[in-house]
This record gives C-alpha cells, sequence and structure tokens, in this order.
C-alpha cells in the first residue's frame, strides 16, 4: 500500500507542500504548492514573521494536494509565537535576526556560567537562542499575556488541530531543553526569569497531534525541526559519514548515539539537539547560502549566470571567515563581502563572479575546517561527506566542498526535510494501522538510497587549502 502524505517544509526564505508517496519500493515526491517567505520590518522597526499568512499558505497548499492520508509540518528553529489566555496569538513572532537580542546572551552566561549551561542544554550558544529572545522580551507587555509559547511548526499545528504542545527536535534547539533528561529545563529558565509556565507539554516524532480542522486526515509530529527531518532522510551507509544540511543555513555535523558535553565541544560551538528515535544531531551552524541569495537579490541577476561565471574564476583568490557576525542581517552583502576582504589583506572581489566565488570557496572552507572538528570531539573520522538541502543542486560548491574536505561528497536528495518529514509521518500510520513490522531509521534511508540515487563528486588536486585555511586563521587569531 502507498501512503499519500503531505509535508509541509518551511524556509527562512521560501515554504512549500510537497506530497510524499511512501511504499515498500516507491518513495515519490511532488510539489504542490510553493510560496515566498521572509521576515519583515513592522511599525516599530522590528523584524517580523507573518505566520497567518504562512498558515493560509499551508491550508491553501493542503486543499491543491488532493487526496492525503496525513500531514506534517517542519520549520526553521529557535523561533516561537506567543498565546493569551483564550488560545489567541498576542503578537506577530520575532525574527531570530532582529537585533533585540543583542547582548542578552553575554548577561545570561554570567548569570548562569556558560560552561553551566552547555552542561545543562548541550546547545551551541547563538545570541539569538529561544532562551535569549524571551529574557530580551521579559519586560514586554505582550509576555504579560502570554500563557503558552509555541515554536513555529508547533504553532501551526495548534492552528491546524487546536491542540498545543512542543515537539522534541525542535524543542532541543531552545536553550531551555535538558538535552540528558529530555524534558524543559524548568529550573534553568526560572533562574533567567522565564516562567516555566510557558513551556509547553513536549511530545516526540511519530506522536499523532489530531485530526486536521476541515480534513478528517491525522497531524503527526514529525522531525519538526527542518534539520531533524532533513538527517531522517540522509542516505547513510557509512556509519563514519558526516552531513552538510546546505540551505539558508548550512548545518554540519554527525549523527550520534549520544550528546557530546565536553568543554572542548562547548568551546568549538557545537550544539547537540535531538533527533528522531533518539540520535543527538551533533553539529554546528555555518552560514550558508543565506550570503548568496541576499547577493544575487543585490545584484538583480540569476543565479545560474553568476554560478557559472564564478566557476572560471581563479581558485582561493579571496578567502573570508563566512561566519562574520557582518553576513547575518539582510543588506548588501557584496559590500561586506568586500570588507571583509580588505580587513583580511585579502584581494577585494570586485565582480559579481568573483565575489559569488568568494563565497562558495569560504564556505567549503568552513566546512572543511567544522566536518574535521566535530570527527575529533566525537572521536570518529568521516570517510564520506553526504549535502542534503538546496545546497546539493550546487554543483561548484559541491565540488568545491570534496575538494577542500579532501573526501568523497555524496549530494542529494534536495528535497531533504519533506522525505523524511514524510518517511516519519508514514511508519506512524503504519503504527495506527496495526504493522508490526516497522521501518527503523537504516530501513527508511535504504528506501531514500534506492529511489533517490546522490550524486557522487571526488576531490580533485590542485588547489592549496591547506594554505587557505592558514590564511583564515591568522585573520581569526588577530581578530
Amino acid at each position: 500500500m502507498t501512503l499519500r502524505l503531505a509535508a509541509v517544509d518551511l524556509g527562512a526564505t521560501s515554504g512549500r507542500v510537497m506530497v510524499v508517496e511512501v511504499g515498500p519500493d516507491d518513495l515519490g515526491l511532488t510539489e504542490v504548492h510553493r510560496f515566498p517567505n521572509g521576515a519583515a520590518r513592522a511599525a516599530d522597526g522590528s523584524l517580523r514573521w507573518d505566520v497567518r499568512r504562512l498558515y493560509d499558505e499551508v491550508r491553501a497548499g493542503l486543499a491543491h494536494a488532493g487526496r492525503i492520508d496525513g500531514v506534517g509540518i517542519d520549520a526553521w528553529a529557535i523561533d516561537y509565537g506567543l498565546l493569551d489566555d483564550a488560545g489567541e496569538l498576542v503578537e506577530a513572532p520575532y525574527c531570530y535576526r532582529d537585533g533585540r537580542t543583542d547582548g542578552v546572551a553575554a548577561r545570561v552566561r554570567e548569570q548562569v556560567g556558560a560552561a553551566e549551561l552547555y552542561r545543562r542544554t548541550g546547545v551551541q550558544q547563538l545570541p539569538f537562542n529561544t532562551i535569549y529572545q524571551l529574557v530580551a522580551a521579559a519586560d514586554s507587555p505582550a509576555i504579560d499575556r502570554a500563557r503558552t509559547m509555541l515554536l513555529v511548526p508547533d504553532l501551526l499545528g495548534y492552528w491546524l488541530t487546536g491542540v498545543p504542545g512542543a515537539e522534541r527536535t525542535n524543542a532541543s534547539t531552545t536553550g531551555l531543553y535538558d538535552v540528558r533528561a529530555q524534558a524543559w529545563d524548568t529550573d534553568l529558565a526560572a533562574r533567567v526569569g522565564i516562567d516555566p509556565g510557558l513551556l509547553p507539554p513536549l511530545r516526540s516524532p511519530g506522536e499523532v497531534l489530531g485530526p486536521a480542522v476541515g480534513l478528517d486526515v491525522p497531524v503527526v509530529a514529525v522531525g519538526s525541526h527542518d534539520t531533524a527531518s532533513a538527517v531522517v532522510s540522509v542516505p547513510f551507509a557509512d556509519p563514519s559519514a558526516a552531513y552538510i544540511s546546505s540551505g539558508t543555513w548550512s548545518l554540519v555535523g554527525l549523527e550520534l548515539d549520544a550528546p557530546v558535553l565536553s568543554e572542548a565541544a562547548r568551546l568549538a560551538d557545537f550544539t547537540n539537539e535531538a533527533g528522531v528515535d533518539g540520535a543527538t544531531r551533533f553539529l554546528k551552524n555555518v552560514m550558508g547560502l543565506w550570503v548568496l541569495s541576499q547577493s544575487v537579490d543585490a545584484w538583480g541577476t540569476e543565479l545560474t549566470t553568476v554560478l557559472t561565471a564564478a566557476a572560471a574564476c581563479e581558485p582561493l583568490r579571496t578567502v573570508v571567515d563566512i561566519d562574520d557576525a557582518s553576513l547575518l542581517p539582510p543588506g548588501d552583502m557584496p559590500a561586506r563581502i568586500a570588507a571583509l576582504a580588505r580587513s583580511a589583506g585579502e584581494p577585494v572581489p570586485s565582480t559579481p563572479a568573483e565575489v559569488t566565488r568568494c563565497i562558495l570557496d569560504s564556505l567549503a572552507l568552513a566546512y572543511r575546517r567544522t566536518v574535521r572538528r566535530a570527527g575529533a570531539l566525537a572521536g570518529r573520522e568521516p570517510r564520506v561527506v553526504h549535502v542534503v538541502g538546496g545546497g546539493s543542486r550546487n554543483e561548484l560548491l559541491c565540488q568545491l566542498s570534496a575538494d577542500a574536505l579532501g573526501l568523497p561528497v555524496l549530494a542529494g536528495p534536495a528535497e531533504a526535510a519533506a522525505i523524511g518529514n514524510g518517511l516519519v509521518q508514514a511508519r506512524a500510520l503504519l503504527h495506527l494501522q496495526g504493522s508490526v513490522d516497522l521501518p527503523d531509521l537504516a530501513a527508511m534511508r535504504a528506501l531514500v538510497r534506492r529511489t533517490h540515487p546522490p550524486r557522487r563528486y571526488e576531490p580533485r588536486p590542485g588547489a592549496d587549502w591547506d594554505a587557505a585555511e592558514q590564511r583564515l586563521d591568522r585573520v581569526r587569531a588577530e581578530a
């Protein structure tokens, strides 16, 4: 029997509703609705998400999907909506790129201690983690009215079903989740001034929320952090393999059986996030294709045009720290890349092709550094690297990543989050139907390999990636 499942996959720049058809030897994927997304400036100057429009787009996509057996929602992490006593949204959710959290992380680390925060939550200390957003909002009228906090995919699931809750893979990104106990750290919340009562009941991937209003099909909790869903569909065959979920952000790391909570992991700024079936996503956020997409917007050109031109540019002529904080907010990325190059004493890229090549070379260097560091911290030496997500379609980036790492890169599937979303739904529905032969992660990934074989990129000799990394190391040391 083949199940038809609606996978709602929301990113920071676009959203889509995909129909995933899952059978014993079939894994089909059809896009039925795609729509733009993006934060916008509110009247008060803050950067916000229009989640009500996103919900309307999701409902429109479900209407286009035809007959479906289930619905699952995944989205980006960290951002949330606040509900009042009546279950109504208090205000439009803030975007993590808003500047209201500036300086908050440092204050919280002084209060609790950076080492203790990491031992409890295992989370990479990003300045916009949910814990810091809530601390920044402590004195706001919105918090005074709020009774429940729901992360974005949970908020949309609530509007579909009327059932509130927090799915664990996304909850684990907040900085308020005890990574060992796999529960909310209510003591930590109270210590930093966050009402623990805001934290909703937790649920695991595969749990059924309830029927979707007006559709009479179950809504299933999937790996609601889009990276958690994407990792489900990484077609691992080698247990040592690393992965890069490449999109607006690049999430680079390993799938492990347990978190790595060492002081070395904290200092290297790695995160331990919950995965499907109790796995740990040991990874680090690397600035992703956001920088390139903002550049393309600034130029008003086509991505394929600049990628073709960039492929012909001199390799590693200019490299910058692609994780520099100046590249986080929206704006004129080509000018910021030029400024970074100038301050580092690197040749300043002046054309779209040169800027694009600088971005991709710098991303590949960041992947190299992060994969190697992840392996050292976890005691596992990767022998192959999987790239999934939209970046797996970028042939130049995939080849440069293989070159930089000196390892084979296996690219695809591109719609990894939607596929992982659908696979978890399918297993949950089989369980509801009484099946006792339920696929584990290895079986799901074997199905992906058979139906969506990845493209292989072998490393090429020539460019001196060691020297390029040493140039960047000198810049970081001086900074």
